[in-house]
Order: C-alpha cells, then structure tokens, then sequence
C-alpha cells in the first residue's frame, strides 16, 4: 500500500490555503494531462502588456476546486442534498475542465487544428482519464456534458455564473493588476441557493452579482480585447497558418515532434484520434515559443517577419473603430506593401488584414442569472436589478479593427 499523504495543501496567492480533498482528486492533479496546465498561459500572449500576467491554467483549475468546495459547504448548509458521489463529480468536473486547452489555445484553434473548441478536447481527455481510472469520473463527464438530471450541477461549472468566471475575473485582476476586475467571489457564493432544481442568488445579493457584470464587461475591453494583446493573437494566428502552409508543400520547418504532427495533419473532432490525444498532451507554450525563436532566422521572409513581432514586441499596428474598415482602404495599403516587400498581393494578406470583435457582459438568450426574491418568486437579473445599466450591459457590442506595418503609417 502507498504511503504518500495524498491530502496536500497548497499556497495560493488569491485564496490562501486550497485543500485536496481526497486520493482521487491528488491522482487526476498528479497526472501528466494535468501537470501540462504548468505549462499553458492561462491569458495567452496578455504578458505583452500586462508584464505580471504569466500565471497558468493550472492555477486557475485549482483556484476553480477550490471554490466549488466553498460553493458545496453553503448550499448544504442552506439543506440542499448533494451526494458524495455528485460532490465529487463536480470537483472533478470543474478541475478538468479546462485541460483541453492548447498553447495560446485561440490562435491554435483557429490555425493547426480545424475549429477544434478546448471544450471537446476537454471531453476527449476526460474520456481518456475515465477509462485510466476505472471509470470514477463517470458521473462528472455526465454533469460536465449537461447529462446529468440536477440542473444547477452543471450551471455551477459552466453559465453566466460559474465558478470558472469567478475565478479567472478575480486572478486574472489579481494578475494583470487592472483592479477593475476583482470580484467578491466570497460573497457570491454565500448568495447562492438552489430552487425548483436551478441555480439562483438570494436578493441580497443583487449588488454583488451587479459588481461582477460590471467587473467582466471592464476586463473584457481592457484586458481580454486589449488591441495589443488583440493584435499579438492575431500575428501569433498567421505565424502558424503560415507554418502549417510551407509544411504542406513539403519545407520541413525546425519545431518539436508534437506540433510538426499537427502542422503535418489535418485534425478535425472526427480525426482526433488516440495517437492525436496523446500528441496534444505533449503540447505546450513552450513549444510554440521555442518555434518562434528557430522561425525568426528562416528564409521564408513571411514567417521570420511575423515570428520576430512576437518575439521582439514589434507587433503589428492595430486601430479600433465602430465603423466597418472599408476594403478600398486595405487593397491600397496590400499594393504598396507588396511592391516594397517583394510579395505577392495574396502574401500581403499575413500583414494587412481587417476583422472584428464582439462582447457581451451578459446575455439575455443564454442561461439566465435566477434572482430568488423575498416572496419566493424567481427572476431574471436584468429585470429584478434597479440598475439601468444592467440593461446596457447585456447588449452585444461590435468593434472593428485593421492590422498593417507601422512603416504603411
């Protein structure tokens, strides 16, 4: 019999002391699938303006447990039954429920894979750890895919007030040091009760789910969509397009064997094999970094160029607008760059590009957030707030954006 103390504790900066709660949770957290987290940026690229924002998804999964824990302690107290057996299902839900992230896992998703969401990679491990642990996290992929017939388990890992937005608002603040976005996390979740099977906040604690709407619509714009984060995304986007392109005609480009095998593959959900699962487990930050850096020296003048902006902070510039960029514009600025650059028009495409952004600090068609008010009757935020705002904040707002090289100014 093993006689290591799986019951650890560890040091977190934003909670304090987080307790493992038992040898099941310690194995999942001791596993390699998981030990990758160390190596994901929980915010991409965001250290490119917020020099202290380096912490990892790692930490935000443990800061999640940690306040699911505290989440099961009120709404037991407040005589809501929750099971063992779901109690740890929701622990296991919310701690893997980002392991299907890649390296800077938007620009990957949007490059070496074909529109593969973390989420269903997310699922495929869980399946894969299922099967490695006898089939004890059954219960929490039932939960996690909305399966299971408790309807607030799974709104306590995935809705518009889940213990996933409590934590990465409160230490992605914390982090990037924009104090705007700290939540009383704390309060929230003394607020929660659950009726008729659905999650909802006590009246009294209207203000603070108003704090925490207000928190994410500010940390989205000023941190999340920052255009220099925004515009880095984007660069680090058609460096790897532009690598997966040059590998299809066959130019072998220096990079480590798990992500020359996604370069090489066309991986969809339907292709993601076992032998795709256990190469994207060994993918990580540091492979795209150390890609980067080999890259910068290459021949092809499009991927050193893109691959120095990243590496050095020399990124492209980028201009916000509420209006659509109009193409005469851009087709004028591709020309004058590609007679300069000796590149073709379509080649100018990795330089002069526009797109747009949306946001949306709540949103009226999705789950709602459930007010249980004094009288017993239950309401949606928007309409049991007093707060005009609160209305505003849940109308989707578009920007616009175009990218091009400053020497175009």
């Amino acid at each position: 019999m093993s006689q290591i103390n799986k019951l650890k504790i560890f040091n977190d900066p934003i909670y304090g002391f987080i307790t493992i709660p038992n040898p099941l949770i310690y194995d999942l957290v001791q596993h390699p699938y998981f030990q990758r987290l160390r190596r994901i940026s929980q915010m991409g690229l965001s250290y490119l303006v917020y020099p202290g924002a380096n912490h990892t998804r790692f930490h935000h999964a443990l800061g999640c447990m940690h306040l699911m824990q505290k989440a099961v302690d009120v709404l037991r107290f407040k005589e809501v039954n929750i099971s063992t057996e779901e109690e740890n299902a929701l622990y296991i839900a919310i701690l893997l429920h980002d392991i299907g992230h890649g390296p800077f896992s938007h620009a990957m998703e949007s490059s070496i894979v074909e529109d593969v969401h973390h989420e269903e990679i997310s699922l495929l491990l869980m399946d894969e750890l299922n099967i490695a642990f006898n089939g004890q996290l059954s219960l929490a992929i039932q939960v996690f895919k909305g399966e299971y017939h408790r309807k607030f388990m799974l709104q306590l890992i995935s809705s518009q007030l889940d213990m996933d937005r409590m934590d990465y608002l409160k230490r992605d603040s914390f982090y990037s040091g924009v104090s705007e976005g700290n939540v009383n996390s704390e309060r929230l979740i003394q607020m929660m009760n659950v009726a008729d099977d659905v999650l909802v906040i006590e009246e009294k604690g209207i203000y603070s789910v108003e704090k925490f709407l207000m928190s994410r619509r500010l940390m989205y714009w000023q941190v999340y969509l920052h255009k220099t984060s925004l515009v880095a995304e984007l660069i680090l986007t058609k460096v790897l397009k532009r690598a997966k392109e040059l590998t299809e005609r066959g130019i072998v480009l220096p990079c480590s064997a798990p992500l020359l095998f996604f370069m090489q593959n066309k991986i969809t959900l339907e292709t993601f094999d076992k032998e795709a699962v256990k190469l994207f487990t060994k993918l990580d930050d540091f492979d795209i970094i150390s890609a980067l850096k080999a890259w910068e020296s290459n021949d092809d003048f499009i991927l050193s160029s893109l691959s120095r902006m990243i590496i050095n902070r020399d990124l492209l510039k980028i201009k916000l607008t509420n209006e659509k960029v109009p193409l005469e514009e851009l087709q004028i600025q591709k020309e004058r760059f590609s007679i300069q650059n000796k590149i073709t028009l379509a080649e100018s495409n990795y330089f002069i590009f526009k797109g747009k952004i949306k946001s949306q600090a709540y949103s009226k068609a999705a789950e709602p957030i459930r007010i249980l008010n004094k009288d017993a009757t239950i309401e949606d935020v928007v309409e049991a707030s007093d707060q005009l705002n609160l209305k505003s904040l849940s109308r989707l707002v578009t920007k616009y954006y175009i990218c091009f090289p400053k020497q175009l100014l």
